[in-house]
């Protein structure tokens, strides 16, 4: 019986693979298996994953013969997973020794649907714990009510997913699949479908993950199109959120934040190609005409004076000739 599968995505990330896998290593354990999903590279990954299919163990190499974006790996992932417990890994990112075991432990003692856990984030030299916001720990509690207040930053805003541990139940009720093809914000539908159908969920302090910043193929990094799929993937949150049961309660805080999110790409909008900026501001400003207006006019009414004006400016920029909302 394997007890915790780890879904371990890797695209183009040669220089920072290795550090990944030895971590992987240091945290192995008979019953634990790594679920290795090549995504396609082209620098040289590739190699560094077939050596480790043979040196790791409880590895397993699947290859994409396309790439499909982190969503899609992170899927394969999930389909190939036999353990009890499923979690994740990004491929440029690392562990501290024998953490696996520790979050085994914790989630197995809670008896929960899922777990979350803090961080360490890492961009070069600098080193920053980061907090999952859920003020009680070591304790079960219901997820939906942590999606609340839409004013403050709560669990559904903590959206990484190799920030915790989930029990196979997840999968079978059909919670913890990505959706497919979102290059970027893959995990905030996600985060939200658990945390509104999960029944059950603790926080821990426990620290172990290294989540490497500034990345230079990261998406965080790129100014792409690829970055405009948080529209989507909002958009996606909005919908399924607005078919809840209370949805009259929890869409403030999906509105609230989806306007946030906006508000910090147009913020740094310098850093698009001129082409995906000019873009964003379309696809934007059809989001939130999109959006229900009257939980929107709420929204903006309680953001700062200066986020709210750009964005009602935003709302009312006519749409160009034949570009759908």
């Amino acid at each position: 019986m394997v007890k915790l599968s780890v879904i371990v995505p890797f695209y183009n990330v040669r220089q920072y693979a290795p550090d990944t896998l030895t971590s992987l290593k240091a945290n192995a354990r008979e019953d634990f298996e790594f679920l290795l999903v090549d995504d396609c590279s082209r620098d040289g990954t590739p190699e560094i994953l077939a050596r480790a299919e043979r040196e790791l163990p409880g590895a397993v190499l699947v290859r994409h013969e396309r790439n499909g974006g982190l969503a899609t790996a992170r899927n394969t992932g999930i389909d190939r997973a036999r353990g009890e417990y499923l979690t994740f890994l990004d491929g440029d990112d690392w562990l501290a020794p024998g953490y696996y075991q520790q979050l085994v432990a914790a989630i197995e003692e809670l008896g929960c649907d899922f777990l979350r856990t803090d961080h360490v984030q890492c961009t070069a030299r600098s080193r920053t714990v980061h907090r999952a916001p859920v003020g009680r720990r070591n304790v079960v509690l219901d997820p939906r009510a942590a999606i609340l207040p839409a004013d403050r930053s709560t669990s559904v805003d903590y959206a990484y997913a190799w920030a915790g541990v989930y029990h196979r139940r997840l999968v079978d009720k059909g919670l913890l699949h990505f959706t497919d093809g979102l290059r970027t914000a893959e995990d905030r539908p996600w985060i939200w479908k658990l945390h509104r159908e999960a029944e059950s969920f603790a926080a821990v302090s426990l620290l172990g993950v290294f989540y490497r910043r500034g990345v230079a193929s990261s998406l965080t990094q790129i100014g792409d199109v690829r970055q405009l799929d948080f529209i989507r993937a909002f958009d996606q949150v909005i919908e399924e959120t607005a078919r809840d049961r209370e949805a009259d309660v929890l869409l403030p805080k999906a509105v609230r934040t989806y306007c946030a999110i906006i508000s910090h790409h147009l913020g740094s909008i310098e850093r698009f190609e001129p082409e995906v900026a000019k873009k964003l501001k379309i696809l934007s400003a059809a989001a939130l005409r999109r959006m229900p207006q009257d939980v929107l006019d709420e929204a903006l009414d309680s953001m700062d004076l200066q986020r709210a004006t750009k964005l009602r400016r935003l709302r009312r920029r006519p749409a160009p000739a034949g570009v759908a909302a």
